[in-house]
């Protein structure tokens, strides 16, 4: 199972009996078997007839579209969800669940701290001349992390701070390890206005989407989360499933760099905003295939999770109380720990 990424301009995708037929300029590009998808990605202009887009999401091929220059996200199709009503009941009722929506917060947080250490700390080795910078955010991190795992910190907004000024630290180290001449001084968006920015708004979107396709087929609403507050049109849950994987994300995108398959002439300024152009995206997409996978699998299995977890509270009147936190932690500990 893949994702088919199109990215050029008039792509026209026909049904040629169980398969996806890509046509450009009039000429018959290849063919992928619809059996072999898993998601349709449309970075570009593509045209295609609703009986297709049927076919697809029947098939279980969710299908996002990014629009414009910039690509942001306009929309997202999936094909049926699960059908156990009892998941989001289950759901709905933690929202309103201080213990268990403090206990998934915790360790959200705390894993995402974790994880932002160890980059810094596995850093070390490539950037010695940074030595200093780096492990001062670290010992930051640590005692972020102290802060987090502390009991007496028993509010979601505390956990909050404790998150964004673990992220000023972070940061703080993590643009120095970019070269000068890519002007990474800190995090920045809508629009992203240097190559780093850009590349690292594009993978968390991309990663995001793939949250949000994960829920759905778990039978779960992305809407409604716990560590990120309800706000018409955010899809929370899948927010708050991707808030301790963004470090891997970070790691990536600095390997590919450092690595130089992605650079500073590779991108293209359009106002203030900070384009990758075509030749940085065919590299760019190709990659992330590759790294995403495993991000991928972790989604569905901890949806996967939850959500008989969930139904289980959903289908029963009362639960004992006692068991939710416990339940929330181990939930939020996998996505955490991986």
């Amino acid at each position: 199972m893949t994702t088919l990424y199109l990215d050029r301009r008039d792509t026209r995708l026909k049904l040629e009996g169980r398969a996806l037929a890509i046509y450009t300029d009039e000429q018959r590009r290849g063919t992928v078997p619809i059996h072999l998808l898993e998601a349709v990605i449309m970075r570009s202009a593509v045209t295609l007839e609703s009986s297709l887009l049927a076919n697809l999401t029947e098939a279980g091929v969710s299908v996002v579209i990014f629009g414009g220059r910039h690509a942001r996200k306009v929309a997202q199709v999936h094909g049926p969800s699960h059908n156990d009503g009892a998941r989001r009941i289950g759901q709905l009722r933690r929202v309103d669940d201080p213990a268990w929506c403090l206990a998934w917060t915790r360790r959200l947080v705390s894993g995402k701290l974790r994880r932002q250490q160890r980059l810094l700390v596995s850093a070390l080795e490539a950037r010695p001349d940074l030595r200093q910078a780096l492990l001062k955010a670290r010992d930051q991190l640590q005692q972020a992390r102290r802060r987090a795992a502390d009991p007496s910190t028993s509010a979601i907004d505390s956990l909050r701070g404790i998150e964004g000024a673990g992220a000023a630290a972070y940061f703080s180290a993590y643009c120095a390890l970019f070269a000068p001449e890519l002007q990474f001084t800190g995090r920045n968006r809508r629009p992203p206005r240097d190559p780093v920015n850009a590349v690292l708004s594009l993978s968390y979107t991309l990663l995001h989407s793939e949250a949000v396709r994960a829920c759905y087929g778990a039978g779960l609403d992305p809407i409604i989360g716990y560590y990120h507050v309800l706000d018409f049109g955010r899809e929370s849950l899948a927010s708050d499933l991707i808030e301790p994987l963004r470090p891997l994300v970070d790691a990536w995108v600095w390997a590919q760099f450092r690595s130089r398959h992605l650079r500073a002439d590779q991108f293209s300024r359009d106002g203030e905003a900070c384009l990758l152009g075509k030749s940085g995206r065919q590299h760019f997409y190709a990659a992330w295939e590759l790294f995403v996978r495993s991000q991928r699998r972790l989604l569905r299995r901890l949806c996967r999770t939850l959500a008989v977890r969930l139904a289980a509270s959903g289908a029963q009147v009362a639960v004992a109380s006692k068991t939710l936190p416990t339940l929330a932690a181990e939930d939020a500990k996998e996505i955490a720990n991986r």
